[in-house]
């Protein structure tokens, strides 16, 4: 367990790093280059939630992502030594819904820098991308326990 709090302070700590760069670095310049018209930095306020949704309710979020912090705190640690694929989503998942809401509190907005022009695909940041690769995780361990499922009930019938 001490290993995943400290990557889950090492996600946070990248992930504030990043927009505090994204802060002082891209705030006054606009859009700065990586991969000409694929891949550039923006920075963004995103006062909602994913694709800029439940713009006026930061109190809501706040709210939704405590709990949602908590439920996977809770699974993580009652699930800790079932699956490592099942403990690492819970760990980026957590890590990276932290980050994000330490801006919602401190900030009331997320600081979003991003930007993937060549799929038109909405600005979003570091926590965003812990929290969707925790959640592809997720499904994958689920598919894995569905598959486990099945085969065991094939194999007693």
């Amino acid at each position: 367990m001490p290993l995943n709090i400290v990557v889950v302070i090492l996600i946070i700590a990248f992930d504030q790093i990043i927009k505090w760069w994204a802060t002082y670095s891209l705030k006054f310049k606009g859009t700065v280059p990586v991969i000409e018209n694929a891949i550039q930095f923006t920075y963004a306020e995103n006062k909602g939630a994913a694709f800029s949704s439940f713009t006026a309710h930061t109190d809501l979020l706040i709210v939704i992502s405590i709990m949602f912090v908590i439920v996977a705190l809770i699974l993580l640690v009652k699930y800790y030594k079932t699956s490592n694929l099942l403990r690492w989503s819970l760990v980026f998942i957590i890590g990276g819904a932290l980050g994000n809401l330490i801006d919602r509190v401190r900030l009331s907005y997320v600081v979003d820098m991003i930007d993937f022009k060549i799929i038109n695909f909405p600005i979003f940041n570091v926590a965003d991308s812990f929290i969707s690769i925790g959640a592809v995780l997720l499904v994958l361990y689920a598919l894995r326990d569905l598959t486990k499922a099945g085969r065991k009930k094939r194999e007693t019938s």
